[in-house]
């Protein structure tokens, strides 16, 4: 695939093309289900969110309390657009240690990085990438990316190599792993595989199939900790995507993006209580249903305060961006974004800044919470 030139990338005032045309399919042709069937809003936000942008008016108009007990937003700080110039953004994790956030271009086969000391973005900071989706990284500092080209989960070790977690290789026909979260109490890792890397062909390796289950039903796995054994721990979402476990690791929030493919599939946010390595007591946390219309949730993230922060889109102007969920499952907050937001994560040096991949660009804001599962921050 053609890759995107330096001279197409956008500059630091957020403008340029954002890169040349898609493949001989649609980016999302399984999104366009959800779109046909979703009552659209207006056009997208008529923002700029460069740096030539004029000065947005605090209090940020664009982060919205929903409900009394969103208490993130902060009175002087404005949403930001730190990069723009990739197909298709998705999996920011952040790295403590080094103070920068790390994200995936899918299409683009490649990995890019954002430092927090001058805002530089380091361009193919990976590639290939294996056509990455999730990031994450684990307590000994090291990364772990869900792979859509390989259909695998891969280590990244101290030396560069990279180990392989979970894949064909290792006798697991995995569909096309999404994202992943780890436990610091037993170092396991679980992932989610619903395939999409399979059912697109500029992601990844397209299966030979008119199946919405690439190679086999669509699940959230553990990797074993100490034995590296991979066992399927829960298959109630039809395709389950962003995952996180609250602050406690007493429960595992599954977003489940099934109606992009099947028309039975509820537009939610699953929970499950955390049983040792197995899950038990699956149930609706939360629907993206906002004033009549439903998105679909993708990755997530959960705050100290137990809060459940999701992406979301393919609704349009009003709807997409990020919703943020009491610990009952209430909305109690809102952030508009002009792009679909794919996902996101906490970070910055002192794990209060939120950073949302959306489509094309990295966007961030600095909220008065922190992640609950922030490392070195």
């Amino acid at each position: 695939m053609r890759k995107i030139d330096e001279g197409q990338v956008a500059g630091p005032d957020g403008s340029g093309d954002g890169g040349p045309g898609l493949s001989r399919r649609s980016v999302f042709k399984a999104a366009a289900a959800v779109a046909a069937t979703t009552a659209m809003a207006p056009a997208a936000l008529a923002r700029n969110f460069g740096s030539d942008a004029e000065p947005v008016r605090y209090p940020e108009p664009d982060v919205i309390q929903l409900d009394p007990r969103f208490k993130a937003k902060i009175g002087n700080t404005p949403i930001m657009r730190l990069y723009r110039g990739t197909l298709w953004a998705e999996g920011p994790a952040w790295n403590g240690v080094g103070r920068y956030l790390v994200w995936s271009d899918i299409p683009n086969d490649e990995q890019l990085r954002w430092l927090e000391e001058d805002g530089h973005v380091s361009r193919q900071f990976r590639y290939p990438s294996g056509n990455s989706n999730g990031n994450t990284f684990d307590f000994a500092g090291r990364q772990i990316a869900c792979e859509h080209g390989t259909r695998r989960v891969v280590r990244y070790e101290y030396n560069g190599a990279a180990t392989i977690l979970a894949g064909p290789e290792n006798g697991q026909e995995l569909n096309a792993p999404n994202d992943a979260v780890v436990r610091p109490d037993d170092g396991s890792i679980w992932f989610t595989d619903p395939g999409y890397g399979s059912l697109l062909d500029y992601e990844g390796n397209e299966a030979d199939t008119d199946s919405p289950q690439p190679y086999q039903k669509e699940a959230v796995y553990r990797i074993d900790g100490q034995s590296g054994e991979v066992t399927k721990v829960a298959d109630e979402p039809f395709k389950p995507n962003g995952l996180t476990f609250s602050p406690d690791y007493s429960v595992l929030y599954v977003a489940d993006t099934g109606a992009t493919h099947y028309p039975d599939a509820e537009k939610i946010i699953w929970a499950y209580d955390v049983d040792g390595n197995t899950l038990k007591n699956p149930r609706t946390f939360a629907d993206m249903t906002l004033d009549g219309k439903a998105g679909l949730a993708d990755g997530i993230d959960c705050d100290e305060d137990g809060n459940v922060w999701s992406s979301a889109g393919w609704v349009g102007d009003g709807y997409d961006g990020v919703h943020i969920f009491a610990p009952n499952g209430d909305r109690i907050g809102q952030i508009r974004l002009p792009e679909i937001c794919s996902n996101l994560c906490f970070g910055g040096s002192k794990g209060n800044r939120l950073f949302m991949t959306g489509s094309q660009s990295l966007y961030a804001v600095y909220v008065l919470t922190h992640g609950a599962h922030v490392l070195g921050a």
